[in-house]
């Protein structure tokens, strides 16, 4: 389970990101964080896994205050976490095997065979069987997506955070990407948390919404919830009519 407590985020003085943020996100919940783009989505998430430290308030996984403990400490809560970067976030001096197996010699540890084993499992469940040797400029965008993906789940994380999935996609391969995602939460039966601007994965892939403005929760519920608002501000960032 994540807590998130009281918290509050600033990069300088005249500039407050985050403002006394509270809120749960319990096992098996698929949440989408939404908001016009600077409101704070992404450091939001960042927060989740110890990326960032709050100026104020507590991040809790699995009742372990994260933003107290030790960086030893933290590493061993961040073996639970995964987390597929807006643009793959892969390394590219590394092939596509390597840039996995880093994950897997960070979080893991699984032999060498174990390693390779799971490694063609990822890519396979991703769509991507045979591409290990292959480096990340030989790939498309989207496929470099999936292979964070691949990454994310050779762990098998109890958290994966997403930070804008299909972020330059076409609608195809946005359809696959929401796809993909789904496929995952059914195998892994994790916790998922996505900063999205994506209507669809807000509708067809979210059991909670969490929608941030001006540094503040205005909304935290259900897509159905979300979509029946009457709230002006709501009803026009879902259908871009603002009436």
């Amino acid at each position: 389970m994540i807590k998130i407590k009281n918290i509050s985020k600033s990069f300088s003085q005249k500039k407050e990101i985050l403002k006394d943020i509270s809120l749960n996100i319990n096992k098996g919940d698929i949440v989408a964080i939404i908001g016009q783009s600077g409101v704070g989505k992404s450091v939001l998430l960042k927060h989740i896994n110890g990326l960032l430290i709050p100026d104020k308030g507590s991040v809790y996984i699995d009742d372990f205050c994260i933003n107290t403990l030790t960086f030893s400490e933290l590493q061993k809560i961040r073996k639970k976490i995964s987390m597929v970067f807006q643009f793959g976030a892969l390394f590219d001096s590394m092939n596509i095997y390597d840039n996995i197996k880093i994950a897997l010699d960070n979080a893991t540890q699984l032999s060498s065979k174990d390693k390779v084993k799971v490694i063609k499992e990822s890519l396979s469940a991703v769509g991507l069987p045979d591409i290990e040797l292959m480096y990340p400029s030989d790939i498309s965008g989207g496929m470099k997506k999936r292979v964070g993906i691949a990454r994310a789940i050779s762990i098998s994380p109890q958290y994966i955070l997403y930070d804008e999935p299909t972020t330059g996609l076409d609608p195809i391969n946005t359809d696959k990407m929401i796809s993909l995602m789904k496929k995952i939460q059914e195998r892994e039966k994790s916790t998922s948390v996505i900063v999205t601007h994506e209507m669809r994965i807000i509708n067809e892939l979210a059991t909670k919404i969490i929608m941030l403005k001006e540094g503040k929760i205005i909304f935290d519920g259900t897509p159905n919830e979300l979509n029946s608002s009457s709230d002006k501000y709501i009803k026009y960032f879902i259908s871009g009519q603002n009436r």
